[in-house]
């Protein structure tokens, strides 16, 4: 019958791609719907970030990549230096977020992450990820010699039985204190960041990525591969803690301009022999990345006065008076990537996928 009217043929073709467009809309629209409603429920949103007292700028500025509010909470202390926690809103059945960097000084800055991870965990959070953009201990991961403590563990063990259900990190010192946490842990690296301010501020031809130490010649070669040049290692030795007399070079730095990469400075003095060292080997230029800018002491003082072109650390630990003081020395945030880190948790998606 349809044989002999092509217009009717015609006409249940466009009904029929008409049916399938608005099926097809109607599946986007719930599928919209359905991400809003992971995100929002009875009008509020279901993932909450709260911050201890060790860096309210950069939950700030997380909060403000997240679009989110920063979650009401009081850290104060009682008069014999008692810390005291109150969540100031409801947290049932929330999916929360606390930021803690545990920096200096590091043992109030864990209790109060410990005692805020309690607070939520008795006021029924649905799920408490520890976010912890600096994680103190961490050069305390295994035993130096007879009857010495493995205090990166322990701190691990804090953590977990204090009620967190995740724990979320940048740049270990050791990779494998992953293993420590008996709950998942996710580790994110600066070196995308540090990689990108790199290529912002250098001439890549004549670039040398220069690990300070033996140890740390893994994370160099991570990013001489990104910026696609030279590798070289300084081979020092180290008569005392927190002391450092640097060696030897190995690798041709002359003419070049170096970049030293490591994940924590803390005295400042394994940076500053390098330096000299690099210089005295004929090299134009030496910068620092760091991540971790712990720079405890004098260590401000002395990046000041060193050899260093500069020294670039990431908003991790917040900086003090005499870091943002110091005219060599300049900070990167993380709050982009720690905000996405959250937000892909959040969301059950992938976060190693990040750094693809």
């Amino acid at each position: 019958m349809a044989a002999g009217r092509p217009w009717l043929t015609q006409t249940v073709t466009n009904f029929s791609l008409k049916k399938t467009c608005i099926g097809l809309s109607l599946l986007h629209s719930k599928a919209r719907t359905l991400k809003s409603a992971h995100q929002h429920w009875n009008g509020r949103a279901i993932m909450k970030v709260f911050a201890g007292n060790s860096n309210r700028q950069l939950a700030e500025a997380i909060c403000k990549y997240l679009n989110v509010p920063l979650g009401k909470a009081s850290v104060r202390r009682f008069a014999d230096q008692e810390i005291f926690v109150e969540i100031q809103e409801n947290v049932r059945g929330e999916d929360v977020f606390v930021v803690q960097s545990t920096a200096f000084p590091v043992n109030d800055h864990l209790m109060e992450l410990l005692i805020m991870i309690d607070a939520f965990k008795r006021s029924s959070a649905k799920r408490i990820t520890a976010v912890l953009p600096y994680f103190g201990y961490a050069r305390q991961d295994r035993k130096t010699g007879p009857r010495t403590p493995i205090s990166a563990k322990l701190v691990a063990n804090l953590i977990t039985e204090a009620g967190a259900d995740r724990v979320l990190t940048l740049d270990l010192h050791a990779g494998q204190i992953q293993g420590f946490f008996d709950i998942p842990t996710d580790n994110l690296y600066a070196v995308p960041i540090l990689a990108r301010d790199v290529k912002e501020h250098y001439d890549l031809a004549n670039l040398m990525v220069v690990s300070p130490d033996v140890g740390g010649v893994v994370r160099a070669r991570a990013l001489a591969k990104r910026l696609d040049c030279l590798l070289a290692i300084v081979d020092k030795r180290r008569d005392r803690p927190g002391e450092s007399e640097v060696m030897n070079v190995i690798g041709d730095v002359s003419g070049k301009d170096c970049i030293l990469i490591d994940d924590i400075v803390d005295s400042g003095g394994t940076l500053c022999n390098a330096a000299e060292a690099l210089l005295k080997h004929g090299a134009t230029s030496v910068t620092a990345y760091i991540t971790h800018g712990v720079l405890s002491g004098g260590a401000a003082q002395r990046v000041a006065s060193s050899k260093l072109r500069e020294l670039v650390i990431t908003d991790s630990i917040q900086a003090t008076t005499a870091v943002q003081s110091a005219p060599n020395i300049r900070v990167l945030t993380t709050a982009n990537l720690l905000g996405e880190a959250i937000n892909r948790t959040s969301q059950e998606e992938s976060v190693s996928s990040l750094f693809d």
